[in-house]
């Protein structure tokens, strides 16, 4: 039985709606050479047919808010239907796919199928605004929305997730990322804060030129993330324990994409949450107070978000 996935939005900059449907659906070689997106053309071509499509997911619909583009994906992927607006899809999928990352936009886009009862995977981050994320928190506990960072599923920290004892008592973990925290640190918080194994309380600014704060833990390490603004690309990940310091490069888009496409067709079938709701509010109020921390230069508990 095919698993009908809509696929909304499109930002400047973020290429998931290609990534993310070529992945589920497989795609066409000169529809994606045709696409304008060279990066995901170039690591979907380094890949298998095997490594294609995730369980009974196919995308069927898709909708932008440029028709061109629209088109363009949609031959990318084999995706039959370019709709014209969001809305036609109701009643004719299954689930849904917001793939835009500037979070102004999710509510609008995403609510109608959350009411309507479907799943919904949202692009990162989900929201910066505390209320909102008091209307989505009974979804992410009904197993109905999802939301997080590939690099939650990077398979360059596969080790360090597998046995963390091996880095004996975590001092430090450090995270440095391209572009804006409001965008970018939630790859850094997804990353580290499930590594740190322990609830973050405060978040302290640094006096940079860039994004960078401080995050205390309750027992656990610290945490330093830098948002680095406009520099070559880094999704750089330091692990600093009492036996054995590591570091880590995230590049594998494709493999951390797909965890994460194959976490939310689990979701879709069981009705479980993929990710532990607490840990997706706690990655969000520590985003959220980081957004504040940081205009504020202040330090900021993240109970008062």
């Amino acid at each position: 039985m095919v698993t009908r996935v809509g696929i909304i939005g499109m930002s400047p900059g973020d290429g998931h709606p290609f990534s993310f449907s070529a992945i589920i659906n497989g795609y066409d070689e000169p529809g994606m050479a045709a696409s304008d997106w060279p990066g995901i053309h170039a690591y979907v071509r380094r890949r298998d047919p095997a490594d294609f499509g995730v369980g009974t997911l196919r995308v069927t619909h898709a909708w932008t808010q440029d028709p061109e583009v629209t088109g363009r994906l949609c031959r990318a992927s084999h995706i039959e239907r370019a709709c014209r607006a969001p809305s036609d899809m109701l009643g004719e999928v299954d689930a849904v796919i917001v793939a835009r990352d500037d979070h102004e936009h999710h509510h609008e886009l995403a609510m109608p199928f959350l009411e309507a009862g479907l799943p919904v995977l949202v692009d990162k981050p989900l929201t910066l605004d505390p209320a909102e994320l008091e209307r989505y928190r009974p979804y992410l506990e009904e197993g109905r929305l999802m939301s997080a960072s590939g690099l939650r599923w990077a398979m360059e920290l596969d080790e360090v997730r597998a046995d963390r004892s091996a880095w004996g008592e975590l001092q430090l973990l450090r995270g440095a990322v391209v572009n804006d925290w409001a965008r970018y640190g939630i790859h850094m918080l997804d990353a580290l804060l499930p590594l740190a194994g322990a609830r973050p309380v405060a978040v302290t600014p640094h006096a940079t030129r860039h994004a960078s704060v401080a995050i205390e833990t309750d027992g656990g390490p610290l945490l330093l993330v830098d948002a680095l603004g406009a520099v070559p690309k880094t999704f750089r990940i330091d692990v600093f324990g009492t036996t054995r310091v590591s570091h880590h490069e995230v590049n594998d888009n494709f493999t951390m994409f797909r965890r994460l496409l194959v976490a939310f067709a689990g979701m879709i079938e069981t009705g479980t949450p993929a990710i532990p709701p607490g840990e997706t509010l706690a990655v969000l109020r520590t985003l959220i107070a980081g957004h504040t921390a940081i205009t504020n230069q202040s330090r900021i508990r993240i109970d008062e978000h």
